[in-house]
């Protein structure tokens, strides 16, 4: 990163109890560090259980060791990415806080200036930069780069789908693939969609809702239709994958779990030169039939070792929607029986 990182003094106090004043050279950043009305010490105060108050250019933090240690790592990750010409959200707050969280561990109070400026993967495009909110996320994002085929593993809300989505639209941004295929199983339709209304796009747009709300985020509304129109983005119903090579793009498989043993087989031998397949899926949500066995739970138990296949699995903790889902994902989870079932 560019820039000095902030400057920390640091006073113990009795009973683990510290206090941290954290000063900042670049007056300009301010404003958008703290947030309106200081919106992002409050996050962050809400969050890590100490009081943070801001005069000019500094922040004064108080409270236990660990928590202030934690406060002063997560206003330098922010810091940083302001550096870069980011923005911060509410979103990159409680993602600077779980990674100060999961790295206060390398650090110490005593550690004046961090010994590397702490930073999550992120993914940019033209319209928006995605950085990673948990350490799983991190390692997710960099798996994109390392290996051709990628399967995302685990419950709802931890952006899966949704890094996805913004890494493919990165590369065909920069021009390193040529176009994105996106699949999903239609468990509902029992993948016989000739029976829908309209074409081919028509029939399979509510299994890929989450998919296009994505892309709408990452590119421009005109520019993802055009892109439907000429084939940049294709939409490809897993039925109708048989026989083909897929080269020079990135193919996203969702909801993988509702694939059967024969589908996920001849999704992934589709692969092609120059291409990556990221396959996400929840093998806690399978909807297929009692006893038919989900082609994603089968394919990471066969294919663990094998160079150029990462397997990133997440758990509750890296739940990023409202801090309510990875309550219900955990109290669920403690719910199922050996086999899978609601017990």
């Amino acid at each position: 990163m560019n820039g000095r990182p902030p400057r920390t003094a640091v006073t113990a106090l009795a009973e683990d109890q510290a206090h941290i004043v954290v000063t900042f050279d670049d007056n300009r950043l301010m404003p958008a560090l703290f947030g309106e009305f200081d919106r992002n010490l409050a996050q962050i105060e809400q969050r890590l259980g100490v009081d943070a108050a801001s005069r000019g250019n500094q922040v004064t933090i108080r409270g236990s060791q660990e928590a202030c240690t934690r406060a002063r790592l997560t206003l330098d990750i922010l810091y940083g990415r302001l550096q870069e010409g980011h923005d911060i959200s509410t979103g990159d707050v409680d993602g600077a806080v779980r990674l100060a969280e999961a790295t206060e561990a390398q650090l110490s109070l005593p550690t004046l200036e961090p010994r590397g400026r702490l930073t999550m993967a992120q993914i940019s495009t033209r319209r928006r930069t995605v950085m990673a909110r948990t350490m799983t996320q991190d390692a997710y994002i960099r798996a994109f780069d390392r290996a051709d085929l990628i399967f995302g593993i685990g419950p709802a809300g931890t952006g899966k789908t949704y890094l996805a989505v913004a890494y493919a639209s990165a590369m065909v941004e920069r021009g390193v693939a040529e176009r994105i295929i996106l699949s999903r199983p239609a468990v509902e339709a029992g993948e016989r969609l000739g029976f829908l209304p309209g074409d081919m796009r028509e029939k399979v747009d509510p299994y890929l809702r989450p998919l296009y709300d994505a892309l709408y985020d990452m590119m421009p509304a005109d520019k993802v239709e055009r892109g439907l129109q000429s084939g940049l983005i294709e939409v490809a119903p897993l039925a109708f994958m048989r026989g083909r090579t897929l080269s020079d793009a990135i193919v996203i498989l969702d909801e993988a779990q509702n694939t059967t043993s024969m589908q996920m087989k001849m999704f992934l031998t589709r692969l092609g030169e120059n291409s990556k397949m990221i396959v996400t899926g929840d093998p806690t949500q399978v909807d297929l039939p009692p006893g038919q066995v989900s082609g994603l739970v089968e394919a990471v138990d066969l294919l663990v070792g094998i160079p150029s296949i990462a397997q990133i699995r997440f758990s509750s903790a890296d739940v990023v929607r409202h801090a309510l889902v990875g309550r219900i994902v955990e109290a669920y989870d403690r719910g199922r029986t050996p086999d899978g079932a609601a017990s």
